[in-house]
């Protein structure tokens, strides 16, 4: 496998940035995803399935209009002011960070909320995923 095919992004300098946005004063919240590749294959995590053998890698790609258009809908939920995404692209090792997603905005549950929709719209209509064994 390769290595990544880019420098990953500074969560801090992500956070400095935020709060340094003209809208920053309208967020009391910035929550992070960082999706990293794991050792135990999509199918045992997420349908219970056994005796699958461990994660090499993964081979991951996204389409960038379409992530364009997850954040644009993300902007338009209930006090969400900051949104910004990174996506790997190339053949990722375990370990290897996938994606990095900051949201920010005015009170907690409206945050969590627009972290869980936009995660899920990135991982379910912008990438594609192929793990390797």
């Amino acid at each position: 496998m390769s290595r990544e095919r880019e420098t990953v992004p500074s969560m801090d300098q992500w956070l400095r940035e935020a709060k340094e946005d003209p809208r920053a004063a309208s967020c009391g919240m910035y929550l992070f995803h960082d999706g990293v590749v794991r050792r135990s294959a999509k199918a045992s995590v997420r349908e219970g399935k056994e005796g699958l053998p461990p994660v090499a890698g993964l081979i991951f790609s996204h389409d960038e209009q379409k992530v364009r258009e997850a954040i644009r809908k993300t902007y338009e939920m209930p006090g969400i002011y900051y949104v910004k995404v990174w996506l790997n692209e190339g053949e990722l090792e375990v370990g290897d960070d996938m994606m990095r997603v900051l949201v920010g905005g005015d009170i907690r549950p409206h945050v969590i909320d627009a972290l869980q929709a936009l995660v899920e719209e990135i991982k379910t209509n912008c990438v594609e995923e192929t793990e390797t064994f």
